[in-house]
């Protein structure tokens, strides 16, 4: 077989790519299991992987595989290219980069810019920390993916339970975060000048004509 017909080999930049990739995996399945606030242990149950492999694969002394990387990004709920920090491909989707401020990770949904915004935003667990509202330009509806979310507006002191929603204006002076018992995930949608979202269809009304918008 001549070398033509053996194929490209791979040379010492494609190997030492392929390592720097993979020696960002440990640190990558670290920040994504201490941002949702869940232990090897817990990890372990949801996985089926052993406390040490989870233990070594975070420290680096374990080579990431297929096996192990799919069960993970599963309980992570990311898809498998961002636990291994691959590089773009030509896929129109494009992904935009997390955003951490203030403890959260927040994930941008929307990519155009004014107008609503929505994201999907994760609080770690961590201590519940003092209510500081604020108000500011806008209008704002959260929902509750996984967890609970403490919301203050105005004189209202409420805890929001996976399932529920909220809307309100920011103009009134409101904050919300941790309640300190655990991680929380929400939706996070927000008009920055004030816009709402326009509604185009509704359930009909009980004893109607049982037609829906036009």
């Amino acid at each position: 077989m001549t070398d033509d017909e053996q194929g490209p080999v791979p040379d010492g930049d494609d190997r030492d790519r392929t390592d720097e990739v993979l020696a960002g995996v440990g640190p990558r399945l670290r920040e994504l299991r201490k941002e949702r606030g869940v232990t090897l242990a817990g990890l372990s149950a949801l996985t089926g992987i052993s406390v040490s492999t989870l233990s070594r694969l975070e420290s680096g002394l374990r080579k990431p595989s297929l096996e192990l990387l799919l069960p993970l990004a599963r309980a992570h709920q990311v898809p498998l290219d961002e636990l291994v920090g691959a590089p773009p491909t030509g896929d129109p989707r494009v992904r935009s980069k997390p955003i951490h401020r203030g403890g959260r990770t927040m994930f941008p949904l929307t990519r155009q810019p004014g107008g609503l915004q929505a994201y999907k935003v994760i609080e770690p667990a961590r201590l519940a920390e003092p209510p500081d509202p604020r108000v500011h330009e806008g209008y704002e509806w959260l929902y509750v993916l996984a967890g609970r979310l403490r919301l203050v507006l105005g004189e209202h002191d409420i805890v929001l339970g996976a399932g529920e929603a909220a809307e309100f204006d920011t103009r009134v002076p409101h904050w919300f975060g941790s309640t300190g018992e655990g991680a929380v995930e929400y939706l996070s949608l927000f008009g920055p000048q004030g816009e709402r979202m326009h509604v185009r269809a509704r359930p009909t009304r009980a004893g109607g004509d049982g037609q829906g918008a036009g």
